[in-house]
């Protein structure tokens, strides 16, 4: 009946993992369906489980993990490669245009300065002077030039697209094309506000590259900023200046020295070269403004790559670092970038401004839902950069505030992937650094109120976001509860579980609140959800967590206030009577809910009033497995309503889902209350009509539960009662034999879904042939009517004791971990129905029908 470990609840494709019971009575059939959101207990696959049969657990290779989001938008090409392809474009262009100037500036110096410098006219030899300066100073400056530039795109405030040469160009476009929407201003307005952040975070233990003053006694005149500009300018009037002066040396070609063979196709040569270098540096500067500053190829790669308003200053640091690598090396070394890469770069860095950028491209990257597969595969098979987005949770510095915030994101992401959430709580101080965001900023520890935004008693002066990074641990928490073994270490965690329980409080001022923030509910939802993953953990770990869970003093009385003021708050309500269910495997922590004020009450209610069919639902089955093979809890469930059988009864005609649980229940209730209820327990004869026929119409659990519940009802009449009963149900004594036999035919083998349904067959085979009216002339008595050969008892009952199994022993699976087991083994009871239908056994034994 309940969902596997919870599912995640904040997406609205996460609050799986609760129950949803859909009926279906079309008279006389009583048929109930259960499905599960989000999956099987304790496996996060799909399936209808329950605590009373096996499940798989699925193994870390056995599926895609949850959480799993698309592709790269059904294959295109990573956004970022638009950057690289134009970084290597442009190195193609720089790289020719160095060359060239390279070559002509030899060339002058070698040819013409060093074998003509006599014979050369005034006119060429001041030409070739002035273009040998410029060349000279634009070849040999780009380097420091691009270096200058490449700080700018980290520290610039300016909040314009690049600081580069086509500064000179901006102008023109601004007088031809109009403005961008309001939203690109928006967008621009918080890249400048991210920038101006980045810049303070420089400014407080180093310098800002672009203010740096280079000459002493110089002031405001003569910093990096202003020399980078007058660089730019230089270059681009050199290079004009260069073509004017080639373009009017070639078109007159008046070189009057003829004396000298070589000189004129020398002097041409060097005017070509020069001409060509300074329109492919010039061709550089146009085609950069245009890609930049016309067709915004920032904007769109930051659009495509859903980088939020942010993108921008990022996507600047990412370009320049593709461009430099195609300029300082191969050209191609700059295509081999990526985003994912490059923030992991940026966070491994010893300072907190590019560590900011780096985590703010990954945090946005796993977000999206074009990157975020790619992104997370790639992330999680870095070990340093998952050790780096861990250890970044400890950051509590207020200016760490929005670095720890981002990696706190990816490591949720991170953890929503099977694979990713082993890496993660492989690291040693993983789940200390998870706890970490679980701080409340307040010295002492809460007890009756939930934190609320900005409460940081330790820093009166900063308003601290606590609440959002205690969401945020939370629901890392609960994504690495997925994992089996990451519940042992949850559990294992000093002071952890604590905390955790300390989250699940919900004061009666914060139910009640219709006016209540959403993020104050939802600390208290999430802390459920971890705590219902924890005691749906199976085997020996969901032992030791259950009992754990049970042993906190505050961990029930939650659960109470929950149930108690909860009205407006259903989900809440569904969790709190989960983790109860969970809780009640385990004999201690039973005897704690049982013996805690008013939470059977509180369930009793909410079975039977509540109006949403799903609520009563769970709170059956709370009360079901509180009850199984608990004489306390049964005694507390009688307490609690002097006439709870009359309507559990009741229940039974309803013919919805809840009528499963009631049967559940009723059975319970009979079979381990203790002889001193047997009188208050009768009136459960009154559920003979319903019973029979649901055995005799449903099927599966309906089935199972409703021959066991009809053991336990014939325990308080005898043989010829139970045939009137029948008959008043409109059935006849060889029907209803015919009936169980065809249920064990129909189960040659036990059945998973199903696992008690022989052995109630069987223990009611038992209690027919034992209790059998006996009739003259063989007028159709139980035991005849079993022992008839054409019904074939004898051979279904030797093929069932030839396929019995460890299953159909227990009452309750953690998983395929059996918990409870019969008092009497199957085998036994197998054996005992084989002597009474052969007649070995005489009529003497009953059973145990436990």
């Amino acid at each position: 009946m309940k969902s596997g470990k919870g599912a995640d609840a904040d997406d609205p494709n996460e609050d799986g993992g609760e129950t949803m019971i859909k009926t279906r009575s079309a008279p006389p059939t009583l048929e109930i369906v259960e499905h599960r959101v989000g999956g099987g207990l304790g496996s996060g696959g799909g399936g209808s489980t329950s605590f009373n049969q096996p499940w798989r657990e699925m193994t870390p290779g056995s599926g895609s993990g949850h959480g799993g989001s698309s592709g790269r938008r059904g294959g295109r090409e990573p956004p970022e490669k638009r950057l690289t392809l134009f970084a290597l474009r442009l190195a193609v262009l720089e790289k020719a245009a160095s060359g060239l100037g390279k070559l002509d500036f030899a060339w002058a110096t070698v040819v013409l300065l060093g074998g003509f410098a006599s014979d050369l006219t005034i006119t060429d030899f001041w030409c070739i002077t002035v273009i040998l300066v410029g060349e000279g100073a634009r070849v040999f400056s780009r380097s420091h030039e691009l270096e200058w530039q490449h700080h700018a795109t980290l520290t610039s405030t300016a909040g314009s697209a690049l600081r580069t040469s086509s500064r000179f160009f901006r102008h023109v476009a601004r007088a031809i094309f109009k403005p961008r929407a309001t939203a690109a201003s928006l967008a621009r307005v918080r890249a400048v506000q991210f920038q101006r952040q980045i810049v303070d975070m420089m400014k407080q233990r180093t310098w800002h590259a672009p203010d740096v003053p280079l000459l002493p006694y110089t002031g405001w005149v003569f910093v990096s900023k202003k020399i980078s500009r007058l660089l730019n300018w230089l270059q681009v009037l050199s290079a004009f200046a260069c073509v004017a002066l080639s373009v009017m040396r070639l078109w007159k070609q008046d070189f009057e020295d003829q004396d000298k063979d070589n000189m004129r196709p020398a002097l041409l040569l060097f005017y070509t070269l020069a001409l060509l270098e300074a329109s492919l540096f010039l061709l550089e500067k146009v085609y950069w403004w245009w890609k930049m500053s016309v067709r915004k190829l920032l904007d769109q790669v930051s659009g495509e790559c859903e980088l939020g308003p942010y993108g921008l200053v990022s996507l600047k640091r990412f370009f320049y670092d593709a461009y430099s690598q195609c300029i300082d090396g191969s050209i191609f070394d700059g295509i081999k970038m990526d985003l994912v890469t490059f923030a992991e770069d940026l966070i491994l860095s010893d300072f907190l401004d590019e560590q900011l950028i780096g985590v703010r491209i990954l945090q946005q990257l796993a977000t999206s839902k074009g990157s975020a597969r790619d992104t997370l595969r790639k992330l999680g098979t870095n070990p340093r950069s998952i050790e780096r987005v861990v250890e970044m949770l400890n950051w509590r510095r207020p200016e760490e505030e929005e670095v720890r915030q981002c990696a706190a994101e990816v490591v949720s992401k991170l953890a929503g992937k099977r694979q990713n959430a082993l890496r993660v709580s492989g690291i040693p101080g993983a789940i200390e650094s998870i706890m970490s965001l679980l701080y409340t900023g307040r010295a002492a520890p809460k007890s009756s109120t939930i934190t609320t935004k900005g409460a940081a008693a330790a820093e009166p002066d900063r308003m601290y976001d606590y609440l959002q990074f205690n969401l945020l641990g939370l629901r890392i928490l609960k994504k690495l509860a997925w994992d089996h073994d990451n519940c042992g270490k949850i559990g294992n965690a000093r002071g952890l579980l604590a905390k955790i329980v300390e989250f699940s409080h919900a004061s009666q001022a914060l139910l009640l609140n219709p006016s209540a923030t959403d993020s104050q509910v939802r600390v208290v939802k999430r802390a459920l959800q971890v705590i219902k993953m924890l005691v749906y953990t199976t085997g020996a770990t969901g032992k030791t967590l259950r009992r754990d869970v049970a042993e906190n003093v505050f961990t029930v009385s939650n659960l109470r206030g929950v149930l108690q003021h909860g009205h407006q708050h259903m989900e809440l309500q569904k969790l709190a009577m989960d983790i109860l269910t969970g809780m009640a495997m385990d004999q201690r922590a039973n005897e704690t809910i049982a013996g805690t004020g008013g939470v059977v009450k509180l369930l009793l209610s909410i079975f039977f009033n509540a109006q949403e069919l799903e609520l009563g639902c769970e709170a059956g089955e709370a009360l079901a497995m509180l009850a199984l093979e608990s004489e306390t809890s049964c005694l507390a469930i009688l307490k609690a309503r002097s006439d709870v059988v009359d309507p559990l009864v009741s229940a039974l005609e309803c013919h919805d889902a809840r009528c499963l649980n009631a049967m559940r229940l009723l059975r319970n209730l009979c079979a381990y209350s203790g002889e001193e209820h047997r009188t208050r327990l009768s009136a459960v004869t009154k559920a003979m009509p319903a019973v029979p026929r649901a055995t005799m119409t449903g099927h599966s659990k309906i089935l199972e539960v409703s021959v066991g519940l009809t053991t336990q009802i014939c325990r308080f009449m005898d043989g010829e009662q139970f045939a009137a009963e029948l008959r008043g149900a409109g059935l006849d004594e060889r029907a209803y034999v015919q009936r169980l036999a065809g249920i064990l035919r129909q189960y040659k083998y036990p059945e998973v879904t199903a696992p008690r349904m022989r052995r109630f067959v069987v223990q009611q085979l038992i209690w027919l042939m034992t209790s059998s009216p006996r009739r003259g002339g063989g007028g159709g008595g139980f035991a005849e009517l079993l022992r008839d050969r054409e019904l074939g008892m004898e051979r279904l009952l030797e093929a069932i004791a030839d396929t019995t199994s460890e299953v159909e022993c227990y009452h309750v699976f953690s998983g395929s971990v059996p918990i409870s087991r019969h008092r009497e083994s199957f085998s036994a009871i197998v054996e005992t129905a084989l002597h009474l239908v052969t007649g070995d056994g005489g009529g003497s034994s009953e059973g145990s029908f436990g």
